[in-house]
């Protein structure tokens, strides 16, 4: 009994220290929006866009009446990411508004059936005679304005014409649910609505496919690489960067990333020339994919990758490793399927070890065999474990947990790209083998700002993106393939990718500021970063430097190295 009061009191300590006087409004605003969420069931309605739009301006108006001066550091510190979090979820939200409003006329007929799916919330019993009746005037007039559609001009983009039929699919979805819920309780209900429902759904649904495809190709959807992604423009990509407070233009991170390449080869022309292949580096590649082990070899040999990265850690006392944290890590397999869009390892908990499967083609099995060779993955394993996305996990749910709400791929990606560049100035690489492999892996990365800025700014196809992948970095051309996927089709946002280099050189320049001023140690530096949970990078260095945060706080931080 006096163990477990020992903890609870420990993690009560750990609590009050992760705590801030925002704590309480933070965790009343993610109550808040969830709640909406649930209750708002369609995203894709004025009712859906106006509340929200509304919560999120009832909050900013909320942290502009709060006693920002008073407040402690920490306070401080969360006031500025959750307003920061309110101010580009609101921009975002609206241009999302905007966009709905240019296509919801598609549903200009469908007011009863909105009014039915909000009635239904409330549990208020339909007369279902009268309902069938609106059902079947409705279904009318939804055929003539499908009519209508047919003969009227195409949408100028399939990004349009999508969003509209995803209006029209919300609708149905919306009305399906309120159906369901009356259908078979309400015995008056089924009798009547059966039939003007069943008729309904099937309009909707034809209505939807039209509307998909109703659009002039004046932008191509599919270049042949079967890869549908949506292209977010310069204005999208740099109010990301300024909500990210990354304060460089796309132009700029784009001459970053070519300088970052650059680098990579010219330390790739070394290792190749180490192993006898002269400039020839992607023939010095070809030799590290071919050192791939047996399928059934494969989980263990991870398993000691990660415990060596464990150790390499812990015998030159870099961080803190909890022993929980050590304990509770765990392997998966990652199927032949999901190796279409994530060829190589996932990580957090458990490592998702990707491998062949017996029913790949034998040409991927290869490729699936080749881009996870020892080499190559004894540069990413520790990404994905610890000190990596593990690590990150098990010390957010410990510390600041109300800041989880702000995960940045800035924070996320940045650390575990900055350790492969801090193993590497530690010469965690035991041979010119394995320096291939991490510079495989490094020229990925700078390769990631380079398609992904190319494509999001309209310049490359997704076609394009896989065949610099191929070309400038040596990739299996599967696996090209399903990185590009992953980028464009995932739930990754448009700076996803560019975040993980970018990201890691703004850690790599946060570790060599705060050592140089003698503020920190090594150890102390990765203690402290790891146990702040996600935010902008700015942030956390102006909190490592205990600054005194203006309440009108600006990003200005040039981090990288001209």
């Amino acid at each position: 009994m006096k163990k477990l009061l020992l903890i609870s009191i420990i993690f009560l300590m750990a609590w009050q220290v992760s705590a801030s006087e925002l704590y309480p409004a933070i965790m009343s605003y993610q109550a808040d929006r969830t709640a909406l969420n649930r209750k708002y069931n369609n995203f894709l309605s004025d009712e859906y866009f106006e509340r929200i739009g509304r919560l999120y301006l009832d909050w900013l108006k909320a942290l502009e009446n709060m006693p920002y001066d008073s407040y402690s550091a920490d306070g401080k510190l969360d006031y500025q990411i959750f307003k920061n979090y309110l101010e580009k979820e609101s921009y975002f939200h609206s241009a999302a508004f905007e966009e709905y409003k240019d296509v919801k006329n598609v549903v200009d007929f469908a007011a009863p059936l909105e009014k039915f799916y909000q009635a239904r919330r409330m549990a208020i019993k339909p007369n279902a005679q009268e309902l069938a009746a609106t059902f079947t005037q409705v279904e009318m007039a939804l055929k003539s304005k499908l009519e209508q559609s047919k003969k009227s001009k195409p949408y100028d983009n399939w990004q349009k014409a999508e969003l509209a039929s995803q209006v029209v699919e919300a609708m149905r979805k919306s009305t399906e649910e309120a159906y369901k819920f009356y259908f078979d309780y309400d015995p008056e209900f089924t009798w009547w609505m059966k039939e003007p429902m069943s008729s309904m759904d099937k309009s909707l649904k034809a209505y939807g496919e039209f509307l998909k495809n109703h659009f002039e190709n004046t932008v191509v959807k599919d270049d042949g690489s079967g890869i549908i992604g949506k292209v977010v423009g310069k204005t999208a990509i740099e109010k990301e960067l300024a909500y990210n407070m990354i304060p460089y233009t796309a132009e700029e991170l784009l001459a970053e990333g070519e300088k970052q390449y650059a680098w990579c080869e010219r330390e790739m022309l070394k290792a190749s020339q180490e192993l006898g292949f002269g400039n020839d580096w992607k023939a010095a590649l070809e030799k590290v994919k071919n050192t791939y082990v047996p399928a059934g070899e494969w989980p263990q040999m991870v398993t000691e990758m990660a415990e060596e990265a464990i150790t390499f850690l812990e015998e030159r006392d870099l961080m803190t490793i909890p022993e929980m944290a050590k304990e509770t890590w765990r392997t998966s397999m990652m199927s032949a399927e999901r190796q279409k869009v994530s060829p190589f390892f996932l990580g957090g908990e458990t490592i998702i070890i990707s491998y062949p499967t017996s029913e790949m083609s034998h040409a991927d099995k290869m490729m699936s065999m080749r881009g996870n060779n020892p080499h190559f993955s004894r540069a990413t394993v520790q990404h994905e474990l610890i000190p990596g996305h593990h690590m990150q996990q098990f010390m957010n749910q410990r510390h600041f947990p109300h800041r989880r709400m702000f995960n940045t791929p800035f924070w996320v990606e940045g650390w575990t790209l900055y350790w492969e560049f801090n193993l590497w100035d530690k010469n965690f690489p035991r041979n010119a083998e394995d320096k291939v492999g991490m510079l495989f892996w490094r020229m990925h990365r700078a390769a990631r700002i380079v398609f992904s800025l190319n494509y999001h700014l309209g310049k490359w196809t997704p076609q394009q993106c896989i065949d610099f992948l191929v070309d400038k970095v040596g990739h299996e051309r599967a696996n090209a393939e399903a990185e590009v996927r992953r980028s464009f089709e995932g739930s990754y946002g448009p700076l996803y990718q560019l975040a993980y280099m970018i990201g890691g050189l703004q850690v790599y320049a946060l570790k060599n500021e705060m050592l140089a001023s003698g503020k920190m140690t090594e150890k102390q530096f990765h203690d402290f970063f790891i146990s702040q949970n996600y935010m902008p990078i700015e942030l956390l260095r102006a909190r490592m430097k205990e600054e005194n945060l203006p309440r009108n706080f600006k990003s200005n931080w040039r981090f990288l190295n001209p």
